[in-house]
């Protein structure tokens, strides 16, 4: 990217953009550090202006383009850093505008390639540096152990596992793909996290309502699994939580709509008024819960931990055990043509298999009308293995709130359809 072969110049425009986008972080950064500069013999060193010129100067080094210029440039304001830290006088031990200094010239450095990515950076370091207390006070008094050590552990399975599992099946009847597995333990992690968060920042009623809705978007299955787990967990929401595992239904039903659309037109127009009418359902039902929650007078203790990895792992276990079942009854008794395919595919997703059924219709081997029954039967076999993960990771009380909810959903899809084969 950086070549600093000695041009100086290649557009005055462009040197001048550079400078000032420089020069502009630094002011910006330089502004928060001069309020916490303070006055007096004990004042910081480093203010406004200095910042303002050190962004510059790193502006101008990239401008001048050479390399010995560059280190020189960068040596001299790392020397300045380690003059300030070690002879200043404060009683703050930390390294923070120290740091910033050195951050500031490198952006300024990368202004000249990349100013928009300088510019966003320069905002971002200016509000880690304005939140210090906020951040502080965050890690110290708001976050638990309980919580610190679960989000390393997500982060380790999310960011160090994941990558490196392979991506195949293996085993018998194919349908085992380690890949998909971890991917559901790190998404019902991932989910289950975000509601607990989301209680944390709003209250469980409504936090476990706007989670679920928007895990929907994710996996539907493994928002009821996760919401399960929270009301196993805590008893006391599991009402809020039965609520965001049926809100999850009206968001991959949405989904479930703009993946028809995009696969063929037809296919979403015949499938419309089933999806019209379980999403609404699915809304009325599930925020019936969530206004419930919200007119309880009762304050659920904000009690737990972000998430339960037992429960993480027993989820993907038990839908790869229903896989396995389904593979090898679908080897014994034999596939029945596109229904009991799609069927049997629904076990453990409805999208892939609505999508292979609309990618027949767009190539013209399936009619609009006859896409309709394959894709409400992958939808049937799908909740009947949503019921399954409630029960298990939920319990009694969470699976009798969330199992009629999925059953009226369920009728409203086959209504709908009814209606549409009746159009048709």
């Amino acid at each position: 990217m950086f070549a600093f072969e000695g041009n100086l110049i290649d557009e005055p425009m462009e040197a001048a953009l550079t400078l000032a986008v420089a020069t502009g972080i630094g002011l910006l950064v330089g502004t928060e550090r001069e309020r916490r500069k303070g006055a007096g013999q004990g004042r910081a060193a480093a203010g406004i202006r200095t910042f303002a010129l050190i962004g510059l100067l790193g502006g101008l080094a990239a401008v001048i383009g050479t390399w010995p210029v560059l280190v020189v440039a960068g040596g001299f304001v790392a020397l300045v850093a380690a003059l300030s830290y070690v002879y200043g006088e404060r009683d703050d031990p930390g390294i923070t505008t120290e740091v910033s200094l050195v951050t500031v010239f490198l952006l300024g450095v990368l202004a000249h390639e990349l100013p928009e990515l300088a510019a966003a950076a320069g905002v971002t370091v200016t509000v880690l540096l304005a939140a210090r207390r906020a951040l502080h006070d965050f890690v110290n008094r708001v976050l638990t152990e309980d919580e610190l050590r679960d989000a390393l552990l997500f982060a380790g399975a999310a960011l160090v596992i994941l990558p490196f599992v392979p991506d195949t099946t293996i085993g018998p009847y194919d349908v085992f793909n380690p890949f998909r597995v971890w991917l559901f333990v790190v998404l019902i992690m991932g989910v289950s996290g975000a509601g607990y968060i989301a209680m944390r920042a709003v209250g469980p009623q409504l936090g476990l309502a706007l989670s679920g809705f928007a895990a929907g978007f994710v996996s539907s299955t493994a928002t009821i699994g996760a919401m399960g787990a929270r009301a196993r967990q805590q008893p006391e929401v599991v009402g809020p939580t039965a609520g965001g595992a049926m809100l999850s239904s009206v968001a991959t039903l949405v989904q479930m709509g703009i993946f028809l659309a995009a696969a063929s037109a037809v296919t979403l127009e015949a499938m419309a008024p089933a999806l019209i009418f379980g999403a609404l359902l699915a809304l009325v039902y599930g925020g019936g819960f969530a206004l419930l929650g919200l007119r309880s007078t009762a304050e659920a203790p904000q009690t737990g931990r972000p998430f339960d990895l037992r429960v993480a792992l027993g989820f993907p276990t038990i839908l790869t055990i229903v896989l396995f079942a389904s593979a090898a009854l679908d080897e014994t008794v034999g596939q029945r043509g596109v229904i009991a395919a799609v069927a049997i595919a629904g076990v453990a997703d409805t999208h892939a298999p609505a999508l292979s059924v609309a990618s027949l219709v767009a190539a013209g081997q399936l009619d609009a009308d006859q896409a309709v029954l394959p894709i409400l039967m992958a939808m049937t076999t799908n909740t009947a293995s949503k019921m399954l993960i409630a029960f298990t990771t939920g319990g009694k009380a969470y699976a009798m709130r969330v199992w009629p909810g999925l059953l009226a959903v369920l009728g409203a899809l086959w209504a709908g359809g009814a209606l549409a084969l009746a159009v048709l």
